[in-house]
């Protein structure tokens, strides 16, 4: 994010102003959140999605209770980086649309489709006073004909992707990747390719701080980092 003149101060008190060199001031703020949050990380193989994401939690906290990777049916999932809050809201959002579309057309959504709608409602909120964008990003993933992998920011753009992170280590994760990353890789090179990625992202990080979710054709699998033995 370029500095913020202090002649410019008058620009960033509402979403729907624009500065004179054309940006949202409250949406470039809102990215600095996701780029505070935990890294996180996606990646497509030939026949699913591998989502992985670095969990932090205070002292004496549930664990469960800090989610960062979230089942929106049962073919697709998502990763946050970011406010919760904002994630939790999001994906309440999706979940409900994905319903409603089995039981209007009796098929389950698109991951195209729901990827979409997450990033139209975040969109939604840059476009009227009185309310802010979203600080979360996600990387929304899934398999219907065949597997695939989107982001969104706060600014509602949607983008696809073979591999990235978003996240306070993303850059470094982004190196692996771009270094590593194989079209048409097994599911178990792709885990092993997450784990790199995330370790590379974030110093002294443990498995046991780590999730991932593995997602195939109708096939939602989440597990800790501790057993990443069992799939890699």
């Amino acid at each position: 994010m370029q500095p913020v003149p202090q002649n410019y101060m008058a620009y960033d008190r509402t979403i729907v102003v624009f500065s004179p060199d054309g940006r949202l001031l409250q949406v470039e703020y809102a990215r600095q959140a996701v780029k505070r949050g935990s890294t996180c990380i996606g990646l497509r193989t030939k026949d699913a999605i591998i989502l992985g994401a670095i969990k932090t939690s205070a002292q004496l906290a549930v664990n469960d209770t800090y989610k960062k990777i979230y089942e929106l049916d049962e073919h697709i999932g998502a990763v946050s980086s970011g406010l919760l809050a904002d994630a939790r809201t999001l994906v309440h959002a999706a979940r409900i649309k994905a319903q409603l579309n089995r039981i209007t057309y009796g098929t389950p959504i698109s991951v195209l489709s729901l990827a979409k709608f997450i990033s139209n409602q975040i969109h939604l909120v840059t476009q009227y006073a009185g309310v802010r964008p979203y600080g979360v990003g996600l990387l929304i993933g899934g398999v219907d004909n065949k597997p695939r992998l989107f982001e969104t920011d706060p600014s509602g753009t949607l983008l696809e992707w073979k591999a990235q992170a978003i996240g306070r280590g993303s850059e470094k994760a982004k190196k692996v990747f771009v270094s590593s990353y194989k079209d048409g890789m097994s599911v178990k090179d792709g885990i092993k390719l997450a784990l790199k990625a995330l370790k590379s992202g974030e110093k002294d990080v443990k498995e046991g701080d780590m999730e991932f979710a593995i997602i195939e054709k109708g096939r939602f699998v989440k597990f800790s980092g501790k057993d990443i033995g069992k799939y890699s």
